[in-house]
């Protein structure tokens, strides 16, 4: 299983980026195998046809799970996520792809932010998102029951999906 984390944050190696990678691993038990930190594509994400870029969107379009996080900012996820997503194809760019969509804020007030605005649109370019998107405070991501019971209500749906999205594209079905 090839998982990758994108990280939307404006601030390269962002806590967002760390909760990703530790949101990947407690999902899977291991260390995410790449990582896309968005704001390290620069100006290539405003225009179209960067090679840089168009790497980045293969090689999240070829995992089988995606931690997609962005920080909650104005209530929503950034501006340079968008950007990225903005390069995905509509409805087939993540095709086969399992995400989970993680937003990081600084209270509970955007707890729905990541089902009602992050969700969706990684839907429409294509993805399956079995489980609730996952809100966690931006300090607290990594303590212990910062997930609530998040991780026993959807890990196994999430790698279930991931293993046979997986299992659909070695056997060539989809």
């Amino acid at each position: 299983m090839i998982v990758t984390v994108v990280a939307g944050n404006p601030k390269p190696a962002s806590r967002t980026l760390e909760a990703a990678r530790h949101v990947a691993e407690s999902i899977t038990g291991r260390a995410a195998d790449s990582e896309v930190d968005v704001v390290t594509l620069g100006p290539s994400l405003l225009g179209w046809g960067d090679d840089t870029v168009k790497a980045a969107v293969e090689l999240v379009a070829g995992s089988d799970l995606v931690i997609v996080a962005s920080p909650t900012y104005k209530a929503s996820y950034t501006g340079v996520l968008k950007c990225f997503l903005d390069q995905i194809d509509g409805a087939t760019g993540l095709k086969g792809v399992t995400v989970v969509p993680l937003m990081l804020g600084a209270g509970p007030t955007h707890a729905l932010a990541p089902e009602l605005l992050l969700k969706p649109i990684l839907v429409e370019l294509g993805a399956t998102a079995p489980a609730q998107g996952l809100y966690l405070n931006e300090k607290a991501y990594a303590d212990e029951g910062a997930y609530g019971g998040w991780l026993d209500n959807w890990r196994d749906i999430v790698l279930a999906s991931a293993s046979a999205t997986l299992a659909s594209s070695a056997s060539g079905k989809e």
